[in-house]
């Protein structure tokens, strides 16, 4: 569940984010500072959407979809060359600014991008997507409704308190707190009680089997944090002033709002194997995407995650500078259907515009080729523990949409829908976002539909994932949905009755049934099977609507080395493994 990086931008940052209950918003909130302009789309030519992708102030054109010997335009790395040694510092650019570094508030890129080198939870998301030992050295499962946890021995938090079960047991139980508002309540939808049941072992009861809960834990519903801290610091805690105090292999040092976080390493902690080679790490805000990109370019800004696709190759080409890596995703961006009793109530309107939409055309201006058609909600990463069998059956039975305007007229006129009216909402990140939402809007608009594009500012973007109340007059948003583990189910289970992510209020009996069950269910190809039969029920009815699926995409300057261009790094300690060269 979120958005890429590439969508989001931040907007003021709360004094105090726990000051409040707040809803859980989706990973996806484009965010980024613009007027609310409503306007009236009008259709866009293909020469007009390419000449948009030039990045302007960086001195070059984007090149083709593929390189010149026709190869594909990219390979996945695993890793990058390990460091040879320490240093003193190095800058990591960001788009955005965090919403808060409180882990129950930690929901999106820039959030978890820094707090996953400082807080660490019971266990660890690796880089090629498996799950190891964290806070936790072991797991039991003794009957369908028990987790029993045996916690790590010699962990200090960073004033140097060691860690025990009280802290886990506090830790976990503010996910249970209404008064916290946790954005992570849902992963405790069926959570009875947490217990201390031993000096360094802690107990989960459930109401019913859940074998989905445990998969969430490599993320922020797993984080520990020292009990002290959060009791003194209440709802001030994770914000610029009081910071956290956790577990990592960095401390929080300091935070200007706007401007920058910094990190410094603690000397004391428990994983000598990610012991940090950097003293320091800085967080640098940089929203602008230009300023960002130039910025990797004269060595102004050491490194940085969700490079810009129209900037790729500009980088790559750059090689005196650094280089452009690219890793495992869980991203897929999609179009969310939020009214479903306006225009799109017939599912005929929202397969036909799918079908108006050039999807190979769009990948390849919008994302200048870094990108993969898909018709699923999730991508194949994060299917790895369920069988090869189970995961083509899953993605084989999906509903495929061809580009066809012909047969999308057709659908659009059986509906009764010719001339309707739509509010799509949308924001201005970067040109790949403006352009998708130009190619939606003028795909509608050449079927009969008559869309109404509302450009927001980030901050009231965001609010249309968290408040229902912004979403009234709003019938279509764009997010990119990310997976904080490697079982799908995560991402079908927003789309059950009353969900809070479920935006449209879909609701179809049998697809619950198929979700409800399958989180019963211990083994995971079984569970699998069940979730690729609830998969083909949400893509016949076009709930969401798939685009692409992207890759995780890392810049490294000449400077440092040693992260690993994976999707992990939201929830694994990648700063602890970038050194010199």
């Amino acid at each position: 569940m979120r958005l890429p990086p590439r969508h989001r931008c931040h907007g003021p940052k709360p004094e105090n984010p726990g000051t409040a209950v707040r809803p859980q918003p989706a990973r996806g909130a484009v965010r980024r500072k613009q007027r609310t302009t409503p306007s009236r789309i009008t259709a866009i030519g293909a020469t007009a959407v390419v000449a948009g992708l030039v990045l302007a102030g960086c001195g070059a054109r984007p090149a083709g979809v593929t390189e010149a010997g026709g190869g594909p335009k990219f390979t996945l790395s695993d890793s990058t060359p390990a460091p040879v040694k320490e240093i003193d510092n190095f800058t990591w650019a960001m788009y955005a600014e965090p919403f808060s570094l409180d882990y129950a508030y930690a929901f999106d890129y820039p959030d978890n991008t820094v707090l996953s080198n400082v807080c660490e939870s019971l266990f660890r998301w690796n880089a090629d997507l498996s799950t190891s030992p964290g806070l936790a050295t072991g797991v039991e499962n003794p009957d369908p409704l028990t987790w029993i946890y045996t916690i790590r021995q010699g962990v200090k938090f960073h004033d140097g308190s060691e860690m025990t079960a009280d802290d886990v047991v506090a830790s976990l139980s503010r996910h249970l707190n209404p008064e916290v508002g946790s954005f992570w309540a849902s992963s405790y939808q069926n959570v009875e009680s947490i217990e201390k049941t031993g000096e360094y072992q802690v107990t989960v009861h459930t109401t019913r089997p859940d074998y989905v809960f445990n998969a969430s834990l490599v993320g922020a519903p797993g984080v520990v944090e020292s009990a002290k801290t959060l009791e003194a610091a209440g709802k001030d805690y994770g914000n610029s002033s009081t910071g956290v105090n956790c577990t990592g292999p960095f401390s929080f040092d300091s935070w200007e709002p706007g401007e920058s976080i910094t990190l410094k390493r603690f000397d004391d902690y428990w994983d000598p194997d990610l012991k940090a080679k950097s003293r320091q790490v800085t967080f640098t805000m940089l929203p602008d995407a230009t300023s960002r990109i130039n910025a990797f370019q004269t060595g102004e800004i050491d490194g940085g995650f969700a490079i810009p696709s129209n900037a790729m190759d500009i980088l790559k080409a750059n090689k005196d500078a650094g280089s452009v890596y690219f890793g495992k995703d869980t991203s897929v961006q999609s179009m969310v259907f939020t009214n479903l009793g306006g225009t799109f109530k017939d599912v005929k309107v929202r397969k036909a515009l799918m079908m108006a939409i050039n999807r190979e055309a769009l990948i390849k201006a919008a994302e200048q080729g870094y990108a993969s058609k898909t018709d699923a909600l999730t991508t194949r990463n994060v299917w790895k523990d369920a069988s090869p069998e189970t995961t083509d059956q899953a993605f084989d039975g999906l509903l495929s949409t061809p580009y066809d305007v012909a047969e999308a007229k057709k659908l659009v006129k059986e509906a009764g829908a010719d001339g309707s009216k739509f509010v799509f909402a949308t924001a201005s990140l970067n040109a790949a976002f403006d352009i998708t939402a130009r190619a939606i809007a003028s795909a509608a608009k050449e079927i009969g539909l008559d869309p109404e594009i509302q450009t927001m500012s980030n901050d009231k973007y965001t609010t249309l994932f968290s408040d229902p109340e912004a979403r009234k007059n709003v019938d279509l948003l764009v997010t990119s949905w990310y997976l904080s583990s490697t079982e799908p189910l995560e991402m079908y289970s927003v789309l059950r009755t009353g969900d809070f992510s479920n935006y449209g209020g879909w609701s179809n009996p049998e697809f619950d049934d198929l979700v409800n069950s399958a989180y019963g269910v211990q083994d995971p190809d079984a569970r699998g099977k069940l979730t690729g039969q609830a998969a083909r029920i949400a893509s016949e009815d076009v709930v969401w609507g798939p685009l692409y699926e992207t890759v995780t995409t890392m810049w490294l300057g000449k400077r440092i080395t040693g992260a690993d261009p994976s999707i992990n790094y939201m929830y694994f300690p990648w700063a602890a493994k970038i050194g010199g060269l």
